[in-house]
C-alpha cells in the first residue's frame, strides 16, 4: 500500500516573530487611534486595523498563505465582507439621530391622549342624580 504524502510547511521562527511584531505594532496603532477623535471615522479606522490583524493571523498562524489559494481567498474575502457589513451597520446606527428628530430630541410634553372635559350635562334631576340613560350599560356576564 502506498502511504499518502502529507504536505507540511514549517515556517522559520523569524516569520512568526515578524508577524507577532506586526500584530503588536497594529495593536499600538489601534490604542493610539482610539485616543484621537476622528469623528465618524473612528470606527472605520478600528475596523480596518482589525481586518489587517485578522488577515495576518489567518495567513501566517493558520498557514493559509501556504495552503490552496481558494481557502485563503475565501477566508480573506469573508473577513472583508464582515468588516464592511459591520462598518455600514455602525454608520447607520451612529447617524440615526440626525435623520430622526424624534430620537435626537425627544418630546417632553408628549401626551398619549388629550384629556378634554365634556360639556356640562344639564339634564340632571333636582337631587343631582343622573338620569338612568347616563349610566353605563351593565353586561349580563
Amino acid at each position: 500500500m502506498s502511504t499518502p504524502t502529507s504536505h507540511r510547511h514549517i515556517l522559520p521562527i523569524r516569520v512568526y516573530l515578524s508577524v507577532a511584531a506586526a500584530l503588536l505594532i497594529f495593536t499600538a496603532i489601534t490604542v493610539t487611534a482610539a485616543q484621537i477623535h476622528f469623528g465618524a471615522f473612528n470606527l472605520l479606522i478600528a475596523m480596518v486595523i482589525a481586518a489587517i490583524k485578522a488577515t495576518l493571523v489567518l495567513l501566517f498562524f493558520m498557514h493559509l498563505k501556504y495552503d490552496s489559494r481558494v481557502y485563503a481567498t475565501v477566508f480573506v474575502g469573508a473577513i472583508l465582507v464582515l468588516a464592511v457589513f459591520i462598518i455600514f451597520t455602525m454608520f447607520d446606527t451612529l447617524r440615526r439621530g440626525d435623520i430622526y428628530d424624534e430620537v435626537a430630541h425627544p418630546l417632553h410634553d408628549a401626551r398619549i391622549y388629550h384629556h378634554t372635559t365634556t360639556p356640562t350635562d344639564t339634564t340632571h334631576t333636582s337631587s343631582g342624580a343622573a338620569k338612568s340613560s347616563d349610566k353605563p350599560a351593565e353586561s349580563g356576564h
